[in-house]
């Protein structure tokens, strides 16, 4: 799945800014990427030089890089988290309980990108379960399709501002 996929991502100023910074970091890396290949290809035998078949993984690697931090920056939406309590939305903790278990769960619903520097589990709003979840109010029970193909109930707990 790409990013243009789903639907906007919300992102905090300072997420954006640390995206930004890796995304141009990346590009500017680019000329440098290259060298190291003709470095590498000069070494002879291509079949059996290691070192530039690595380089080009790395490149390879990195390009991929670059073109989801791309769309990914494109489809986002910056700002602060949501304000309003109780509603479940991108950018809001939500504690949730599975139907038959007693044990509560607490999660950041957004992007990877927007929970990768914090102890906190992320999900997707574009997952299953967050798609379920997605605009339910405190106290809403939601069903959403398990991988297997059976329904999982949900019950929304309460869905409050993440405060970083």
């Amino acid at each position: 799945m790409t990013v243009s996929d789903t639907q906007v991502t919300w992102l905090t100023q300072e997420a954006y800014d640390r995206l930004k910074a890796e995304l141009d970091e990346l590009i500017a890396y680019r000329p440098v990427m290259a060298a190291e290949i003709n470095a590498r290809r000069e070494e002879g035998d291509l079949r059996e030089n290691g070192g530039y078949h690595a380089a080009r993984e790395e490149q390879g690697k990195q390009e991929a890089r670059i073109r989801q931090l791309h769309e990914l920056l494109q489809a986002a939406k910056v700002g602060e988290a949501p304000t309003t309590k109780g509603v479940a939305a991108p950018g809001t903790v939500l504690t949730i309980r599975y139907e038959g278990d007693d044990e509560t769960e607490t999660f950041l619903l957004a992007t990877r990108e927007e929970g990768a520097h914090g102890e906190m589990e992320v999900y997707s709003p574009s997952s299953p379960l967050g798609k379920a979840l997605n605009g339910s109010k405190d106290g809403e029970t939601v069903e959403y399709e398990l991988p297997n193909g059976k329904l999982q109930k949900v019950t929304l707990i309460s869905a409050v501002p993440y405060a970083g």
